[in-house]
């Protein structure tokens, strides 16, 4: 009995190194396939020096991290390509593509790939992003070019040499959210867009001509310009089709024109005439009592009181929601000297030097539309009640059914963007090192007061920026365009704000409470590096990648010397503290929200932090001259998943 169970065990042990084996036989066979699918792509390719290291020797991933130059790896499978700015030339082979069963997006923008469009519909269904900006693609696009892609979001074709008509199956996309068409040469009418959950359809710089069609009205004005045939919502009124006049109509009205001008003339010459005899028989003209009427009250509107009245009437008051300000109203605003300080994304901003009194801000909104006076009063009057070192103060709003004006106090020092990527000059030296740490704890502090009084907003802030961060006197932090997510037109906060451009809202449509976390992270990154997050400035969803993935791309490969900004000074003894905030930084941009840390830690690792390292700190992190490289921390200090 002993003898048949321990058989029985030993045929348990083979069964299962069999599944096993076959198994891991499986996998391996798999990750081969998807090597000699690649392989055989970029042998379609010219120029592919870029692509040196896709060697079958070589595994493709390691669950989400990628071994070849611009793969995509999720979960140990390729799910996209992004072969972006790397000189490629050649033709795209679709059909060595299909063969990849997990691709869901790809991206060969800022090539030189020509000719006609890749015929992308091939790759069927599950595809989920198509991005082939910045080459040199030309001619038209087949009506049916995007037909059974239905899981497509977003597609981005803009600056390429495309001509003719926009496809009606792009336009049928059931999902679409952003489309980029600008910067080619599509001409004809533009097809009405199913989609409903359209975000950012830019379709400047084209020959479109005709009325925008419905769907697509609620999108900004530069989202068309550039087309001199375009008219409708948002930009001009169309002009109505009138039908031709019939000649014997013409005749018709201009002989009664001229009737009716004779009898006007002879009117004029028999009551002049009659005029005449009357003051030849009188000495001197008396008013009569319709003009003597008209004479008083034209003397009533003249008196002082009467004046004062029409004034007061003349004036708009604006709401304060500060009781210690010295009041003031619209008319006293307009009567200022001002100057135009810039155009964002929400408004216009205006610098406006009270005849008597401060200068102030004005900030013109006109995407609050959406909410109705007693509850954008009411918000205003919250936000008026906070009060922190570093936030600027709302002084003063005005509520107009089409827009909304926010007066604050002017900031001379400006705004930290501009201190980060202005020119320098004496007034205006760059920031050294002890500056930007106090500039980033005051930053965070801030944050957390916004956290703290509004408990349960998914986004206190929303829209944190280098530019929404403006410097007083003394180069303390203000946060500015605080919390104005609740007031803001959805569709205009997501196509506009910081909190919509992180990685959640791009991958899955939702922003969290670590959504703030991210941009702040961003904003570190920002000022340690010097290198300004260049998403910021596109419209619609776009994660500011760019920046977190080149400062991990870096620190990966052991250049962390090369990060940091180098016009930033007082850096001496202080390098250990500037890795520090590097990692906080880092640990902010984790794009598994999961993984990312809380405010609560971010803003505690940050007000630890010292202008120069201690004896300790500085004999650990420069031991053997390596003061900026990343072998001064431990692999595990850096762990960041950029695609995770």
């Amino acid at each position: 009995m002993q003898i048949m169970a321990r058989t029985r065990r030993t045929w348990n042990w083979l069964i299962l190194l069999v599944h096993v084996a076959l198994a891991c036989f499986v996998v391996a066979s798999g990750d081969l396939e998807e090597a000699e699918t690649l392989l055989k792509f970029k042998e379609s390719l010219s120029d592919d020096i870029a692509l040196s290291n896709w060697n079958e020797s070589i595994s493709l991933c390691t669950g989400n991290e990628s071994h070849w130059k611009g793969l995509m790896c999720l979960n140990g499978a390729v799910f996209g390509l992004q072969l972006e700015g790397m000189g490629l030339r050649g033709m795209i082979n679709i059909e060595a593509l299909t063969k990849l069963p997990n691709l869901r997006t790809i991206s060969f923008m800022n090539n030189a790939f020509d000719g006609p469009m890749p015929q992308v519909k091939e790759l069927g269904g599950a595809l989920r992003g198509l991005f082939l900006s910045g080459n040199k693609f030309s001619g038209n696009i087949p009506d049916d070019a995007f037909t059974g892609m239905k899981s497509l979001r977003r597609v981005y074709l803009e600056n390429n040499e495309f001509t003719g008509k926009i496809p009606k199956s792009l336009a049928k996309l059931p999902i679409l959210a952003d489309a980029g068409l600008h910067g080619n040469q599509f001409d004809g009418e533009i097809p009405d867009f199913v989609s409903k959950q359209l975000r950012n359809v830019n379709l400047s710089n084209n020959r479109l001509q005709g009325p925008i069609p419905d769907s697509l009205q609620n999108m900004s004005q530069s989202s068309f310009s550039g087309n001199n045939g375009l008219c409708g919502k948002p930009l001009d009124p169309c002009k109505s089709k009138k039908k031709a006049i019939p000649k014997i109509a013409i005749i018709i009205v201009a002989a009664a024109v001229v009737a009716l001008a004779a009898i006007i003339i002879a009117w004029c010459i028999l009551r002049g005439r009659r005029t005449k005899k009357k003051q030849l028989g009188q000495s001197s003209a008396k008013p009569n009592k319709k003009e003597l009427a008209n004479y008083k009250q034209h003397k009533e509107y003249q008196s002082p009181g009467r004046q004062e009245t029409y004034k007061k009437s003349e004036s708009v008051k604006l709401d304060f929601v500060r009781n210690e300000r010295e009041r003031f109203d619209l008319q006293d605003l307009l009567r200022a000297s001002a100057e135009v300080l810039g155009s964002g994304s929400f408004g216009s901003s205006y610098k406006a030097k009270l005849l008597t009194g401060p200068t102030m801000v004005v900030k013109r909104f006109r995407n609050m539309s959406n909410v109705g006076r007693n509850e954008f009063h009411e918000y205003m009057r919250r936000l008026g009640g906070l009060s922190h070192p570093n936030l600027l103060p709302l002084v003063a709003f005005y509520y107009k059914k089409g827009e909304k004006l926010l007066i604050t106090d002017f900031v001379k020092n400006g705004s930290l963007a501009s201190h980060l990527h202005g020119k320098q000059n004496p007034n205006q030296p760059g920031l050294d090192w002890p500056t930007r740490l106090r500039i980033i704890k005051g930053v965070a502090r801030g944050l957390a007061y916004l956290y703290k009084e509004f408990p349960s907003q998914t986004l206190p802030h929303g829209h944190l920026k280098s530019s929404n961060v403006l410097l007083d006197q003394n180069f303390e932090p203000l946060l500015a365009d605080y919390a104005l997510v609740p007031v803001i037109n959805k569709e205009h906060a997501q196509q506009f704000m910081a909190a919509y451009k992180s990685p959640e809202f791009t991958q899955h449509d939702r922003t969290t409470k670590k959504t703030d976390v991210w941009s702040l992270g961003i904003l570190i990154l920002e000022m340690l590096t010097g290198k300004f997050p260049a998403n910021y400035l596109k419209q619609g969803k776009g994660g500011n990648a760019d920046l977190a993935a080149w400062v991990n791309l870096v620190v990966r490969e052991e250049w962390t010397g090369e990060v940091f900004d180098k016009d930033m000074k007082g850096t001496k003894n202080g390098e250990g503290e500037m890795l520090k905030l590097l990692k906080i930084g880092m640990c902010c941009c984790e794009w598994n929200v999961e993984r990312r840390w809380d405010l609560t830690v971010a803003v505690k690792k940050i007000e630890e932090l010292k202008e120069r390292d201690s004896d300790e700190d500085y004999s650990s992190y420069a031991s053997e001259g390596e003061m900026y490289s990343s072998r001064a921390m431990t692999d595990e200090d850096f762990s960041f998943s950029v695609n995770g």
